[in-house]
């Protein structure tokens, strides 16, 4: 068919959802031998918006076709209207989507239409046109009051970015202002396929410092917290911090291991982040600083594959201030990512590092998706994303899973 028969038109579809409404007007438009050029439609609140792009003979077919579908509407008691598009508009339109696309996520407890406005305010700045908004957490009630509440709804949108550090430091920005979480990935191949998933273990598998808790109960904890809380903040290096910290251990009971272990604070989210990792089939480690006594624990309460840490040197039912082989910083953090992912045949962009401190930063910035999680501000600074007001599981809408996916597993 030449271009001058072509007809392209825009249907706009609203009204009250209800089964039938597609089938009933794609059958008017399949008696015309129209064809779909595009078909979207969203739903809220049991209110329809739908959008059908369709082609069609030019010239006398035309009229009928549009009078139809308005009796159509008429009887299932929706609106329509017609929109005619032309030739070249819709060309630019097609030759669009080649356009860089982006995945932007807005993670809160609740989201705020200020929150939105500051969010989206500044993807406008930075010339991005949203092309879909969808909602992956269930919908609330607004009469009973949730136990967890989140809320995540998920951003597509297209263009070329103008100043990416700027838009970097304003989402940071409105994250610390507005109480609210914002990823931003690149919507590629990767990000639809991520297969392994690396935790950083104290403050993030487990809400404490195991290594704070022993000092504690050694008589040492004040000591230890002051060495703990310079190492994270990166004001020290982590080896020297853990060669003080253990040699003030020395003379622990492995009693109190074992009374520590079946107490630890498991981080709020992560059975149900756990569940669906291995419902969908992800490997997954633990890759910590802190000690393998507690790190295999964790392993068996939460099914994780790997565990690599320190190893806690015991004689006699005693610590002794020592450690059994080499100590698991942050470089030796990032070199078990990889070597995972080697082993298991997975591409080091289809991995996700989650950490809190300064010695987890060389594998978030290694993995695919580095997530600093509830962490300290430097860290926040330098990863690719983070988590601060939700629990582990909001890890999920970051990969994209609505709460249905997840909630399937219960099935």
């Amino acid at each position: 068919m030449a271009i001058e028969d072509k007809e392209v038109i825009l249907l706009k579809v609203s009204g009250q959802d209800k089964p039938g409404v597609t089938a009933g007007l794609t059958s008017i438009l399949a008696t015309y031998d129209a064809i779909v050029l595009d078909i979207g439609q969203a739903d809220i609140h049991d209110t329809l918006s739908l959008g059908i792009l369709f082609e069609i003979k030019a010239g006398s077919s035309s009229g009928p076709v549009l009078k139809d579908l308005l009796f159509k509407a008429y009887e299932l008691g929706i609106k329509v209207k017609f929109i005619p598009i032309s030739i070249a508009d819709y060309e630019i339109w097609v030759k669009a989507q080649s356009k860089q696309r982006y995945i932007i996520n807005v993670l809160g407890e609740t989201l705020t239409a200020k929150q939105l406005a500051a969010v989206t305010k500044i993807m406008s700045d930075q010339n991005l046109n949203i092309d879909s908004i969808i909602r992956l957490t269930g919908r609330t009630s607004v009469v009973e009051k949730e136990e967890y509440p989140r809320s995540c709804v998920q951003l597509s949108v297209t263009g070329t970015i103008e100043d990416k550090a700027l838009m970097t430091a304003s989402f940071m920005e409105i994250s610390r202002t507005l109480d609210v979480d914002i990823s931003f990935q690149e919507d590629n191949m990767y990000r639809r396929n991520r297969r392994l998933v690396c935790f950083d273990m104290d403050s993030t598998l487990i809400q404490t410092e195991v290594i704070d808790e022993l000092a504690e109960l050694a008589g040492v904890g004040e000591q230890v917290r002051a060495i703990t809380e310079s190492a994270m903040n990166g004001e020290i290096d982590f080896s020297e911090s853990f060669k003080k910290r253990m040699a003030l251990l020395e003379g622990l009971s492995e009693d109190v291991l074992h009374n520590v272990a079946i107490n630890l604070p498991i981080t709020k989210g992560a059975h149900r982040l756990m569940r669906a990792l291995k419902y969908y089939g992800y490997k997954t480690a633990i890759l910590s600083g802190g000690f393998t006594y507690f790190g295999h624990y964790l392993q068996k309460e939460l099914g994780i594959d790997y565990v690599f840490a320190n190893e806690l040197e015991i004689k006699d039912g005693k610590l002794t201030g020592n450690y059994i082989g080499e100590i698991v910083d942050g470089q030796k953090k990032a070199e078990y990512l990889k070597a995972i992912a080697d082993k298991e045949g997975i591409h080091i962009n289809q991995t996700i590092a989650v950490g809190d401190g300064a010695n987890d930063l060389p594998m978030l910035n290694l993995a695919g998706l580095g997530i600093a999680f509830h962490a300290k501000p430097t860290v926040k600074e330098n990863a690719a994303t983070s988590i601060s007001s939700l629990g582990l599981d909001g890890i999920l809408y970051l990969l994209g899973y609505h709460d249905r996916h997840i909630d399937m597993m219960q099935e």
